[in-house]
């Protein structure tokens, strides 16, 4: 029994020649999907926020106005954790490439870097302090310095290397396509 409601068939049956969404070059995007363990981890604590939820609506239907607040900020912090969890990575533009972290972000324009490689260091293994040897894909700014955009060891990349190779080809790519014309 089909269901082509479940299936993207039905996106690419029009007539007409259309760029699809993620074509669009000034729009940031993800070369690359999010990982397992970034996703599992993002899952998790939506699920234990869920709990928490309950435990405000539990609180105030009980008569404790500042407990189910309580609990009702702790839900939307959790909630806001996992979806900045998610949008964590590298996403690149016509307009440069951002970093996201969990609490910062770094965006440079293409103009401002020098060279994308891969290189062979020490790396942190899914963000903790522990270090191991691995790869990272980095980026070289013009007046000096470098900022890891990616390492094989993240929650992205761990135990997925082609994925990582995938990811670090894109973004050499767009650096090639972007930075030669700065």
């Amino acid at each position: 029994m089909p269901l082509p409601f479940l299936t993207a068939d039905r996106g690419f049956d029009t007539s007409e020649d259309v760029a699809l969404p993620f074509d669009d070059h000034d729009q940031w995007r993800r070369p690359y999907r999010p990982g397992p363990w970034r996703v599992g981890a993002a899952a998790l604590v939506l699920l234990l926020a869920s709990f928490v939820l309950l435990a405000a609506m539990v609180t105030a239907l009980a008569g404790t106005a500042s407990g189910a607040g309580l609990c009702l900020a702790l839900a939307v912090l959790m909630i806001v954790a996992a979806l900045r969890l998610l949008r964590a990575g590298a996403w690149v533009s016509r307009h440069g490439v951002r970093r996201a972290g969990f609490l910062r972000t770094a965006t440079l324009p293409w103009a401002q870097i020098k060279d994308v490689r891969t290189v062979q260091q020490p790396v942190r293994w899914l963000g903790l302090p522990r270090t191991v040897q691995g790869q990272a894909l980095v980026l070289v700014r013009r007046g000096g310095g470098q900022l890891v955009l990616l390492t094989d060891r993240n929650a992205d990349f761990l135990a997925r290397v082609e994925a990582f190779d995938r990811a670090a080809d894109a973004v050499e790519a767009w650096s090639a396509e972007y930075a030669a014309g700065s």
